[in-house]
């Protein structure tokens, strides 16, 4: 499974498309994470249970916020519009 580097599309709405990987990162009960081919990584806000699943290829639309602190420190968020998996 390969990843292509996001971001590769923008929308009208701002939102853009990312495609990566997903990773569970084990801290304070855990949070899911998108990593791109490219290096960036990203905390994943919204979507379902089939989208939180550590390994797994997806596209992901949405939008990002750099700002705000948390239990992923400072790592920027994406807020999920839409997702599909990729195979």
């Amino acid at each position: 499974m390969t990843a292509k580097s996001g971001p590769k599309a923008k929308t009208a709405s701002g939102d853009k498309t990312y495609h990566g990987v997903v990773h569970h990162v084990d801290l304070e009960g855990g949070y899911y994470t998108l990593r791109t081919a490219a290096g960036d990584i990203f905390k994943l806000d919204g979507g379902d249970a089939a989208l939180r699943k550590a390994g797994q290829a997806v596209q992901v639309v949405g939008t990002v916020e750099d700002k705000g602190f948390g239990i992923s420190f400072g790592t920027p968020v994406l807020h999920v519009k839409s997702y599909r998996v990729e195979k």
